[in-house]
């Protein structure tokens, strides 16, 4: 059988409007800090953190419900699905620095379960939007809960943000971890089997 060749295209598909103004202001504030946005290595610098920053939020224009509904399938499995290790790139609200990190997600179905990557797309959706993280840990949780109805959903992220490194307290090597459970993994058995899965290496 032959290897299927994947392939990454990207694509921008951005309003030229909004890029427009993104570029007129970020020229103002490369001349706030003291630049010549003139010069050879700036010209395009204002256009390129436009399309940058419309980048890294894109998950405004985004439905994570509408995402997991997509493929929502009826099945009488009622164990845990865990998706584990999802890598987080997110801005902080507060300086607008990345946070970087993982998504540890499970949940127990209860009548309907969904495609594995529309967790991870959920968890994408809400990452890309200024945020905090632990708005965004409750935000993954109450999406899955809604949509599909499980008997429980726990979901635990650990980051590192750059505004603790680069800034502020400047202490390198921080690691937040925030967590939210509803339902079946309130129970104290039940969360202790997934913490104890997810700390474990097993792939």
């Amino acid at each position: 059988m032959m290897e299927e060749k994947l392939s990454y295209e990207k694509t921008e598909d951005f309003d030229p409007v909004r890029i427009e103004k993104l570029s007129y202001h970020y020229r103002e504030i490369l001349q706030l800090l003291g630049e010549n946005p003139e010069r050879e290595g700036l010209l395009k610098t204002p256009l390129r953190v436009a399309k940058s920053m419309l980048f890294l939020n894109q998950g405004y224009n985004m439905d994570p419900e509408e995402i997991l509904s997509s493929a929502k399938f009826r099945e009488n499995y009622r164990e845990m699905v865990i998706v584990k290790d999802i890598e987080i790139y997110s801005l902080c609200e507060h300086h607008m620095i990345p946070f970087i990190g993982k998504a540890h997600v499970a949940y127990i179905p209860d009548k309907f379960i969904t495609g594995l990557s529309k967790i991870a797309r959920v968890v994408e959706i809400y990452s890309r939007r200024l945020q905090v993280q632990e708005r965004l840990t409750t935000q993954i949780k109450d999406a899955i809960n809604k949509t599909l109805r499980p008997l429980g959903v726990a979901v635990v992220i650990e980051a590192q943000h750059l505004c603790m490194s680069m800034r502020g307290i400047q202490k390198q090597n921080s690691v937040t971890t925030t967590s939210d459970f509803v339902g079946a993994f309130e129970r104290d058995k039940t969360r202790q089997e997934f913490l104890h899965l997810i700390s474990n290496k097993l792939h």
